[in-house]
């Protein structure tokens, strides 16, 4: 990095990217200079500026961590006084543009989690703003993403000259790899739920019929088209301009809309997903035409109330078995179940629970949980009060969650920065393993392929990237 200037750090999670923002963040305060630490969330932030406090001989008031929640007041003196900051970068960015903080004297900035650096985020502005006075930009990421554009726009956004990018089975890290093992658990499903895709099915192939009928949709089955498929025809029927037309055509879309996702919850979620979806949707008080007829039509009623006789009967999505199978031999062992709906969550904490185990609920503030009651959840795992940590999204970059012995994911998803994020929850000082569990023939095994393509295509990606900047380099020193 000292060689190269502004670098793009990639490496997987627990090879020491906060060690070597600490070990930088030292050499600017051995040089008389400043240091800004950044992390995306407040919980991270904190636990960066513990780390830096514990490795760096400064004492407390040289060390200052810098977010929203503290007094204008207070936060300015720190700003003004403190030799090394850890902050969140909205405070940071709002403090610049107020002009009650200035970079002045700053010799290096640290992004962690940098990946998050595009668009409007706040990473954004401040690289520019330590840019333009020359000071070294750091960024730190288990993964960048997978596509050339997303790679590029990370490493203009942060202004970065050259990358450093390890994978797991490099040379010169392989030895310090606690071994990682991936288990694929291939799932049929129950007689109950191709019960119930038997009459979900005809509601959605109707809705593409139509679709297809007026030119707007041309995949021949609605099972795998992709989301932002979906989501992309929906503002496509929003820019016509014809009355008729488009309400017809909006009309089909909701019920096909609908259609597809209980499908996906059914066949890859669970029985009580499903069911909570519909509901949902009924207790709308508002409810569009296209929304009411599709929770009255006489398919969606019955596969409904199908749902509603094998939950009674204590049934639910075959993958629940196998996930209570899995932890039973994993005993005693601490454990993350990742799963993609608060819906899913709720209901594998309740049959987790049922059957002896003692697992808890880890989801964001949407699901109205404060962070205080995120970081007291987080500590009562730590300590061993429970040993299985059910979790949505929330739980995958941005809390100082423990390494665990498993992790599973309770369905495969198509991104691969999220999927390097859950894997790195384990095998961070010892082995770990990863279990996830995809039902055939259905999105999950979609979703798995992409996930593994992308994630194979990252360091090839990386290497052709740096080469690029390297050429850049090259040509702007032989032009001075």
């Amino acid at each position: 990095i000292i060689e190269h200037g502004n670098t793009l750090v990639v490496l997987p999670t627990g090879l020491g990217k906060t060690l070597i923002g600490a070990a930088l963040v030292a050499r600017a305060v051995f040089n008389n200079e400043r240091a800004l630490f950044m992390a995306p969330t407040k919980p991270l932030t904190e636990q960066h500026h513990t780390v830096l406090s514990q490795l760096l001989k400064l004492s407390g008031d040289e060390i200052a961590l810098l977010t929203g929640s503290m007094k204008k007041t207070d936060r300015e003196k720190l700003e003004q006084t403190s030799k090394v900051l850890v902050a969140t970068p909205q405070t940071i960015a709002n403090d610049l543009r107020s002009g009650s903080f200035s970079l002045v004297g700053f010799g290096v900035g640290i992004f962690d989690e940098c990946h998050h650096a595009v668009g409007k985020y706040a990473y954004t502005y401040i690289a520019n703003e330590l840019a333009a006075r020359g000071v070294l930009i750091v960024g730190l990421t288990a993964s960048p993403g997978s596509k050339p554009e997303r790679i590029m726009s990370l490493v203009n956004a942060l202004n970065i000259r050259h990358i450093e990018s390890r994978t797991s089975s490099d040379p010169d890290v392989v030895a310090y790899v606690m071994p990682k093992y991936v288990h694929t658990v291939d799932i049929e499903l129950s007689d109950t739920i191709k019960s119930i895709v038997a009459l979900v099915r005809p509601v959605a192939e109707e809705s593409m019929k139509s679709l297809r009928s007026m030119g707007l949709l041309n995949f021949k089955s609605f099972e795998f088209i992709p989301k932002g498929k979906l989501i992309a025809l929906g503002d496509e029927i929003g820019k016509i301009s014809a009355t008729g037309y488009k309400f017809g055509a909006f009309f089909s879309y909701v019920k096909l809309l609908h259609a597809s996702h209980v499908y996906d919850l059914v066949t890859t979620e669970g029985l009580y997903p499903f069911i909570e979806y519909l509901d949902a949707l009924n207790s709308r008080e508002h409810k569009s035409r296209a929304v009411e007829s599709f929770v009255n039509n006489a398919n969606i009623r019955e596969a409904r109330r199908l749902a509603w006789e094998a939950i009674s009967r204590g049934e639910e999505h075959p993958k629940v078995g196998i996930l209570l199978s899995i932890l039973g031999q994993y005993k005693n062992k601490s454990a993350i179940v990742f799963a993609q709906y608060r819906t899913t969550v709720k209901m594998l904490v309740e049959k987790l629970q049922q059957a002896g185990f003692t697992a808890r609920a880890f989801v964001g503030k949407k699901e109205g949980v404060t962070q205080e009651q995120q970081k007291q959840t987080i500590q009562d795992f730590r300590s061993g009060l429970f040993n299985i940590l059910v979790a949505s999204s929330i739980g995958e970059e941005g809390l100082d969650i423990p390494s665990v012995d498993l992790v599973v994911f309770y369905e495969p998803i198509p991104n691969e920065i999220r999927n390097i994020q859950r894997r790195g929850r384990t095998g961070r000082f010892r082995a770990g393993d990863v279990f996830v569990l995809v039902t055939r023939n259905t999105k999950d095994e979609v979703y798995l392929f992409v996930s593994r393509s992308r994630e194979r295509k990252i360091a090839s990606l990386l290497e052709s990237i740096n080469r690029k900047l390297g050429s850049r380099k090259e040509s702007q020193t032989t032009l001075a």
